[in-house]
């Protein structure tokens, strides 16, 4: 089809102005304000946002917009499809993908400004020995969580492949706290020890290093002891604060808001929602919201859980369902249809605040966040 019939396709394609009956805020105000808190506490290191997994549900491109401009050292990404989505939404940040490439990627890859985590000695291998252009690579060292990286044993063979081959360029050099966010700090000081061991090596081979970055969120309170020049800004940037040790002023990001699409009286003795697990005490109001499991309401809220209308905490009744949950509306005067409803609140202190829903579900605010579908419509507020 020749660019003249896409144009005229486009042009009779009707225009529908189609209002979703779900929206993700993104407050861009708190995510801003996340980073300058990290960046004022620590201002011996740079900060890398890590943007994986649709920027922890707030939105990939969104999150990336705002902070496109801000001092940082670079984004972090999962993979080369999450690097691609924001060089096409014109991201001009430095990106690392911190995920598996497959080799075809790494050797062809034409994505500007683009480096790629090396997390395994058989991948270093094939690209020491494939490599025809210039790659750059953060190479990353596993200091005892065991799930990626080298090991230290393995450093030394690691440094003779990146000599062998002129092509590559070490950039940086990571590691990955494993339990940073414990009491028990023994673990994590283990980590250091071998971290630091791994630097002073990397340092007297390539001195020209840009980048050496260990902590985590919660891991940013070991910095003074890290020697790195750069912290992972996870879900502290989303408003969490996830260390035991340090006092952080976070505000939330995200709030969840749908509207009322039903109301009902029932009486005294009926029964609400799947498997008729609610039933009512008292003669009651109940209202519907068009959001559920596929939505991202964990279907472990059913009969404990509740959203906000008019400010008014709302029970959920009965069993959350695939597109719909149920509310107990009685409380809320002059309810009415399509009143708003706050699915998940950005008052941390809210009963349904992502924190809190976590520990309904028995569960972590990771979880609550990125099970948000990239389908659902992110407006920056």
């Amino acid at each position: 089809m020749g660019i003249i019939s896409k144009i005229f396709n486009r042009m009779r394609s009707p225009h529908i102005n189609y209002q979703p009956l779900i929206e993700v805020r993104v407050f861009k105000d708190a995510i801003l304000h996340n980073l300058h808190e990290y960046q004022k506490k620590y201002p011996k290191v740079k900060f890398a946002p890590v943007l994986k997994s649709n920027a922890y549900g707030h939105g990939l491109v969104e999150v990336a917009k705002i902070l496109d401009k801000e001092d940082t050292a670079f984004f972090m990404v999962d993979s080369f499809y999450e690097a691609l989505i924001l060089r096409r939404a014109d991201i001009k940040t430095k990106i690392l993908i911190l995920g598996y490439c497959r080799p075809k990627q790494l050797l062809e890859n034409t994505l500007g400004n683009v480096s790629f985590g090396i997390m395994d000695l058989e991948v270093l291998k094939n690209l020491a020995a494939k490599a025809k252009k210039n790659i750059n690579i953060h190479l990353k060292i596993d200091t005892g969580m065991h799930r990626q990286g080298i090991l230290l044993a393995q450093v030394e063979e690691a440094i003779r492949l990146i000599k062998s081959n002129k092509n590559i360029f070490l950039e940086g050099v990571c590691s990955h706290f494993a339990d940073a966010d414990s009491q028990d700090q023994e673990f994590t000081k283990a980590q250091i020890v071998e971290w630091n061991k791994a630097v002073k090596i990397f340092k007297q081979n390539f001195p020209e290093i840009a980048y050496y970055h260990f902590a985590n969120t919660a891991g940013t309170f070991y910095s003074e002891s890290i020697d790195a020049n750069v912290c992972k800004a996870g879900i502290g940037l989303y408003g969490i604060n996830t260390s035991p040790f340090t006092e952080m002023n976070l505000k939330p990001v995200m709030e969840v808001a749908s509207i009322i699409s039903s109301i009902k009286n029932i009486p005294a003795g009926d029964k609400v929602g799947y498997n008729i697990t609610y039933q009512a005490k008292h003669a009651m109001r109940v209202a519907t919201v068009p959001v559920g499991y596929n939505e991202g309401v964990d279907r472990r809220l059913s009969n404990k859980g509740g959203y906000k209308v008019a400010g008014i905490f709302c029970p959920l009744a009965g069993r959350v369902s695939m597109n719909i949950t149920t509310i107990d509306v009685t409380d809320v005067p002059n309810v009415k249809l399509e009143d708003e409803v706050i699915v998940i609140s950005h008052n941390r202190t809210d009963a349904n605040s992502v924190e809190n829903i976590a520990k309904m579900c028995g569960c972590i605010p990771y979880e609550v966040l990125v099970h948000l579908p990239s389908n659902l419509r992110r407006v920056v507020m």
